[in-house]
């Protein structure tokens, strides 16, 4: 009864965050346009800390600006690791958006792989991830202006963080589905709860995946 209502408080918590990040873009500008998605999905599960985020790094009167040599804007002198913080907020809100929808997708069709529907929820949930993870990747890659740039490089980009993001984020739910409940299904506000703090994990694996790809110039900082 008490983790319900908790539930349900941290549930609305993220939804009012990702109201007032929405609310706020009125007044300040994103210089990534696909950022206007991500950052209410970063608000959605990511309680307190998603909204610190959006004013501390995100918000455009915390940005520090500056040109490179072909005249493109990007973040100067931003520490390095708000920089990657940022860079996997575009895997993660992919692979968060992707998770919204793969899991009440499978939940009302009733599809299941080898009997279990948590099985399914794993296949649907990792291509959708995967796939908005690699768009979100493909429209950051956009602030750059460059014309050689294809999905094949945010894939190269991007498919080790999200795997990451993936991995942390179904090994939480498979202990919250056999260990903790005996069973949770979208249709109830614990298996939200559940899902938000599992993409929170899901950030935390795919951080250091971040960190050494954008340290190597794999990945470029945002």
């Amino acid at each position: 009864m008490y983790l319900q209502s908790i539930a349900v408080i941290v549930i609305l918590i993220g939804v009012l965050q990702a109201m007032l990040i929405l609310f706020d873009f009125r007044t300040h500008r994103q210089m990534m346009k696909i950022m206007y998605i991500v950052w209410p999905l970063i608000g959605v599960y990511f309680p307190f800390i998603g909204i610190w985020a959006y004013y501390k790094i995100g918000r455009e009167d915390s940005m520090a600006k500056g040109q490179d040599m072909d005249g493109d804007m990007h973040h100067a002198d931003k520490p390095f690791w708000q920089q990657v913080f940022v860079s996997t907020t575009h895997c993660s809100g992919g692979c968060a958006l992707g998770d919204m929808i793969g899991a009440p997708i499978v939940f009302w069709t009733g599809f299941t792989i080898a009997g279990s529907t948590l099985y399914a929820d794993y296949a649907v949930e990792f291509i959708l991830a995967f796939l908005f993870g690699i768009l979100f990747q493909y429209f950051g890659m956009g602030m750059n202006k460059k014309k050689d740039s294809h999905i094949s490089d945010a894939v190269k980009t991007d498919a080790l963080s999200l795997i990451a993001f993936e991995i942390g984020m179904f090994g939480f739910m498979y202990v919250a589905h056999t260990l903790i409940f005996n069973g949770l299904h979208p249709n109830s506000f614990l298996f939200w709860f559940m899902m938000q703090i599992a993409m929170i994990i899901g950030f935390v694996t795919s951080y250091p995946v971040n960190w050494i790809m954008v340290r190597k110039g794999i990945k470029h900082s945002m």
